[in-house]
């Protein structure tokens, strides 16, 4: 026993020393995004909109990042069309332990544009937003992802709070790494 332990140290500096998995240093994402909006609401008063989002993120280190995002809804509510924007930018957290799949979660603050019609207001307006939720990447090679997420998105309009659920899957475009 007393021949072997000298391996220890040396196959301590081996893992210190091997080269960590690469991370992206920038990542861009697109895709389809779907609105379930005020939710808190009596079930006649939620509706539905769909649209497509467009995300960019900055890794600064292998679990720590910050994402800018942009998410643009359009539908028919009490028929009427309505539209509703979102911008918001905040922290990522990633767990990169796995090859294939990329779990994160995120906390973002922001506005939302909704059109005439949007939750009844009767002229367009910018309001507070903020968004929390998470997903998961499922990476097809080092380059390209495929992105599923959910969120919940809070907003105010009318002195009114509204809870809304959002859905988004798209590709993702690694840039750079780390």
């Amino acid at each position: 026993m007393k021949r072997f332990i000298w391996l220890v140290p040396v196959i301590l500096l081996a893992c210190l020393s091997a080269k960590a998995q690469e991370i992206p240093a920038w990542e861009i994402s697109g895709g389809y995004s779907y609105l379930r909006a005020n939710i808190n609401n009596s079930p006649g008063k939620s509706f539905d909109l769909s649209g497509g989002n467009v995300s960019a993120e900055e890794n600064l280190n292998n679990w720590f990042g910050g994402r800018l995002e942009f998410n643009a809804f359009n539908g028919g509510v009490a028929g009427q069309n309505v539209s509703a924007e979102t911008i918001s930018y905040g922290p990522v957290f990633s767990y990169r332990r796995f090859d294939r799949i990329t779990p994160f979660a995120h906390v973002q603050l922001g506005a939302v544009h909704g059109s005439v019609g949007y939750l009844g207001i009767s002229e367009s307006a910018f309001k507070f937003a903020m968004s929390s939720g998470g997903g998961v990447d499922f990476n097809l090679n080092r380059r390209l992802a495929v992105r599923a997420q959910a969120d919940y998105l809070m907003t105010r309009f009318l002195d009114l709070r509204q809870d809304n659920l959002q859905f988004s899957a798209g590709l993702v475009v690694h840039f750079g790494w780390k």
